[in-house]
């Protein structure tokens, strides 16, 4: 059996229950931090219902300083997992369980530390068009550059758990590369607390940062079969070393360079042009790359083109 550490926050009037995790995998860093911060600055006095603050969700992952356990299974793979199984199945059935018992479910994550990403929340295009409107709700409050609409078919993810349980849920990426950045610690507090107030669990007027300044650059719903599944996208055409040609926020067309691989003696250069257009919001960090691995994500949009917008 694993038990899952969590802290909880009862407010003293009645209301909904928010659960929040970072750590699902285990070098994914910014997540972990802003959940204890998150965890001193809300005000029980203030709070109406309940907040649960899960810093590190895959502690099997966390004491390896990887994505994933020493079974090598990824927890955001695994759900709704197993009671008797491997480590990770276990924990992704304790954290199943905990799901479900959540009104409204937050997921917090970075690129690791072979991925950066572009400061990003998404939800599920799921039918049910009152989750809908909730996750939508959600996602923008929680005011990151870019609100994505994903695939809600995927299986195996802490929100295909939410989905099957009809409770609104959102994920959020801040950079990665095995960092713990400061603002993105920072954006995931603010992010949390806007949507504790949008679910009328705080009040807006007592935020620190009231009014909010919105940050949002691009809304996109993307309706395509597997959208939002990053590991897929412009993979490498063989094992190598990753120099990449963009950068984050960058706008580019179909078939521009993404980078180039080449062999331990560079003796083998094989230039990877992008599969689409639009604005590269997950790029390979780590240089070491295998034949597959994912290089980059590019978001698609109806912006004109070669536009750039730096991160």
């Amino acid at each position: 059996m694993v038990e899952i550490q969590k802290r909880q926050i009862v407010g003293q009037q009645d209301g909904p229950h928010l659960l929040i995790t970072g750590g699902v995998h285990g070098d994914e860093f910014e997540p972990m931090q802003a959940l204890r911060r998150l965890a001193k600055v809300v005000d029980t006095n203030a709070l109406r219902g309940r907040l649960t603050l899960v810093p590190v969700a895959n502690e099997a992952a966390f004491l390896r300083g990887t994505r994933t356990a020493d079974d090598e299974l990824d927890l955001a793979r695994t759900c709704p997992g197993k009671p008797d199984g491997s480590i990770t199945e276990r924990t992704a059935h304790a954290l199943s369980q905990l799901i479900r018992t959540a009104d409204y479910y937050i997921d917090l994550h970075t690129g690791g530390t072979t991925m950066s990403v572009w400061p990003l929340v998404g939800y599920k295009l799921v039918p049910d068009q009152r989750m809908l409107t909730a996750q939508r709700r959600m996602a923008r409050a929680f005011n990151l550059p870019v609100v994505w609409g994903t695939d809600y078919r995927l299986q195996g993810r802490t929100l295909s758990v939410a989905r099957d349980a009809n409770i609104p849920s959102i994920y959020a990426e801040y950079l990665g590369s095995g960092l713990c950045d400061a603002a993105g610690v920072e954006a995931y507090v603010e992010g949390c607390l806007n949507v504790l107030a949008e679910l009328e669990m705080l009040d807006p007027n007592s935020l620190p940062h009231h009014p909010v300044t919105s940050r949002i650059q691009y809304e996109v719903d993307d309706h395509r079969e597997s959208a939002g599944h990053m590991q897929i996208r412009n993979p490498s055409p063989h094992t190598g070393f990753f120099e990449p040609a963009v950068h984050l926020g960058q706008r580019i067309a179909a078939g521009d360079p993404l980078g180039d691989v080449t062999d331990p003696l560079g003796t083998r250069r094989t230039t990877v042009g992008s599969r689409e257009s639009g604005i590269v919001i997950v790029l390979r960090t780590f240089s070491r790359v295998f034949e597959g691995d994912a290089l980059a994500v590019v978001l698609e949009t109806d912006l004109p083109p070669h536009e750039d917008h730096d991160a």
